[in-house]
């Protein structure tokens, strides 16, 4: 099974893990909220949006590859406007519904050699009402 976003396998050209982000409520102290700092506790708004990190690395034979990939990459994770939710499947054929594609960072060098490759994190959030 390949994993992949809205169809597209956009990391399959080398070793990926998928992650969940945190999980929870969103708790906030009241302090913060009151803008008093000698409020004690805190109040929660509702819960985490789920967030699903794609941790890995891009791999081509090429300069001009990895450069394809990586265009690939950005187009999905770019939007004029608001990211466009689709669905996220892993390599274990786990999906998620209503995902949006919404940062992707790269590490700061590309390993060359026989392949070329640059490590990158992908973060998917179902945000709340869209």
């Amino acid at each position: 099974m390949a994993s992949s976003f809205k169809g597209l396998d956009l990391f399959g050209s080398g070793a990926h893990r998928f992650a969940l982000g945190r999980q929870g409520l969103y708790a906030v102290p009241l302090s913060v909220v009151g803008g008093n700092a000698t409020l004690a506790g805190s109040s929660w708004f509702g819960d985490l949006e789920l967030e699903v990190h794609v941790r890995g690395r891009l791999v081509a034979a090429s300069e001009s590859a990895l450069w394809t990939l990586r265009d690939a990459v950005s187009a999905q994770s770019a939007s004029t406007v608001s990211p466009i939710p689709g669905v996220l499947i892993d390599l274990h054929g786990r999906t998620w519904a209503s995902m949006s594609f919404y940062r992707y960072e790269e590490e700061d060098h590309i390993d060359r050699g026989r392949v070329w490759s640059v490590g990158y994190l992908a973060r998917f959030r179902r945000f709340i009402g869209t």
